[in-house]
């Protein structure tokens, strides 16, 4: 059985010691209908549609932006939304997808983001993104999102769960977190708020605050 194209794509990245350079060569790929972009559904995160409310104008960041999905989903609900992904042909297809969008999409790199995005953005949110990354990434990752938010804003954050995993047996990506991963977001000021399994245990969502 033949890998899927995320996988052999990620384990040649990380190979060469880039490890979100595989996003934009999967995504391109998928563009010229070889491939599947396995998180792209086409609607919003059901879980954020879930939590959503009103955003009276106040700034979101979403994280991993892929084709705009989530972004547009808090735009319609008042969000000034900024939508970030590494991969450009990621934030091609959604500006063309959502060509009258307010929605800012940008390129950029949570390893190594923007210095004016720090403490600027009421709610953060990040879903299945970082899981794409080995552990030894993670930290600076994790870093990054705390660094995101701004005072008494919103941090949200989903991926996969450690505890309803056989670990021994998993291939990644994605990999999934521990508890103690999520709980380490908790850093600069930030504090965690609530860590729950939803999906039957398949998932955490973890909202924090600063």
């Amino acid at each position: 059985m033949t890998d899927p194209a995320d996988r052999v794509l990620s384990r040649a990245s990380l190979a060469a010691g880039n490890p979100t350079g595989w996003f934009d060569q999967l995504y391109t790929a998928a563009e010229r209908g070889e491939a599947e972009v396995p998180w792209t559904r086409g609607e919003p995160n059901v879980d954020l549609a879930d939590w959503v409310e009103p955003g009276e104008g106040r700034r979101a960041l979403v994280v991993g932006s892929a084709l705009g999905d989530d972004a547009e989903l808090l735009a319609s609900h008042g969000w000034a939304v900024t939508a970030f992904d590494v991969a450009p042909t990621a934030v091609k297809a959604a500006r063309a997808r959502f060509p009258d969008s307010a929605v800012d999409y940008v390129v950029a790199d949570l390893l190594a983001p923007p210095g004016e995005w720090r403490h600027a953005f009421d709610l953060v949110v990040e879903i299945i993104n970082v899981q794409a990354m080995p552990r030894e990434y993670r930290p600076k990752a994790l870093s990054a999102l705390a660094g995101f938010l701004a005072p008494d804003g919103t941090l949200l954050v989903s991926e996969v769960a450690e505890e309803s995993t056989d670990t021994e047996t998993w291939v990644g990506p994605p990999w999934p977190f521990n508890r103690a991963e999520i709980a380490s977001i908790a850093q600069d000021g930030v504090h965690l708020v609530s860590l729950e399994t939803i999906r039957d245990g398949g998932r955490y969502w973890a909202e924090f605050t600063r």
